[in-house]
């Protein structure tokens, strides 16, 4: 059943609103959402938060990085798959499937372990020009392959094969054990080590991704309708495509090199919010955005708490979480 699209917009807001403040709150630490309040007014100019240092410390230094950067990664790769899965007409696109992470993990990977760059590159712009390359050789597979759905999907399969096998050769022959573990605890998505530089970086990439794409959704509302159709209508499907693909390789690239691999997010995610508001963009990326966002959040609580003291990678949750969550929803479309 479809709600009225302000309400989802406003509810899903409150909705990653309350889930960031409650999981700061939630661990062994003894904080409540109303310390969490406190704290986060205190830094922001406000009177001083009636807690311990350690609390302050707890709070501000160490849950409230991690909880945003989860909100902000869901929220970037949740839009991934909202503009992929249009762009392409294909409701199996996303950044995972299409092999961009694998290549984004790639580029990251050779950056932190070969030094490719002499230390002039960052993680960041590693798996960018990772997630770049992928993408390019998919596209150009596809494109000799005879272009459509089915051709994207398969050499987008194959991408993802190639540059997780490069990403597994790279870790094995010149990581150390330390290394190699760390990487490997990464790849699987990690936001234990989120910092407020993270927070920045990431906000800063999927900002300008939102900000493009809400742009474009009424030209994505017209390729909907076909190829022809958009061009009839006055859209250039080679500029759209340029625009829209390269700041999706950003935001997944940004997301891979301070939170790993990512799978499901971006697959699942839309799908919910065309449940609730349709098919228009204007309405499913704000909402597509919002879910993601809440959904992250709540797999990192999960992930860092379920087994506590030990924590498991975030990606675990999801697959373990979004494959359930993506077979109810397509029974529900066959339906």
């Amino acid at each position: 059943m479809r709600v009225r699209p302000a309400l989802a917009v406003v509810a899903t807001l409150l909705a990653v609103v309350a889930s960031v403040a409650v999981s700061i709150a939630l661990g062994p630490a003894n904080v409540t959402v109303p310390d969490v309040v406190a704290v986060v007014v205190a830094h922001l100019g406000g009177p001083p938060a009636d807690v311990s240092r350690i609390q302050d410390g707890i709070v501000w230094e160490l849950r409230l990085p991690r909880a945003l950067l989860a909100a902000i990664c869901g929220c970037g790769l949740a839009l991934c798959g909202a503009i992929m899965q249009s762009l392409l007409r294909n409701r199996l696109a996303d950044p995972f499937v299409l092999g961009i992470s694998s290549g984004a993990s790639t580029g990251a990977v050779s950056v932190a372990v070969l030094g490719v760059g002499a230390g002039a590159l960052s993680l960041s712009t590693g798996a960018f020009v990772g997630a770049l390359v992928s993408f390019v050789l998919v596209m150009m597979l596809a494109s000799g392959a005879g272009g459509g759905t089915g051709p994207v999907i398969l050499a987008g399969v194959a991408g993802t094969q190639l540059f997780s096998a490069l990403t597994s050769f790279i870790v094995l022959s010149s990581a150390d054990a330390e290394q190699t573990r760390g990487v490997l605890f990464w790849l699987l998505g990690s936001l234990a080590g989120a910092g407020w530089s993270d927070v920045a970086v990431c906000a800063g990439a999927v900002g300008i991704g939102a900000v493009a794409c809400v742009v474009a959704a009424p030209s994505l509302d017209a390729v909907t309708l076909g190829s022809d159709t958009a061009r009839a209508l006055g859209v250039s499907m080679l500029r759209l495509s340029v625009v829209l693909l390269g700041v999706t390789a950003l935001m997944t690239a940004t997301i891979v090199a301070s939170a790993g691999a990512i799978g499901f997010v971006g697959l699942v995610i839309p799908h919910a919010a065309r449940i609730l508001v349709g098919t228009a963009h204007h309405r499913v990326l704000p909402v597509s955005m919002a879910i993601g966002a809440v959904f992250m959040v709540w797999a990192d609580t999960l992930a860092r708490s379920v087994f506590a003291p030990q924590e498991i990678p975030v990606g675990v949750v999801t697959a373990l979480v979004g494959v359930p969550a993506f077979a109810i929803i397509l029974l529900r479309g066959k339906r």
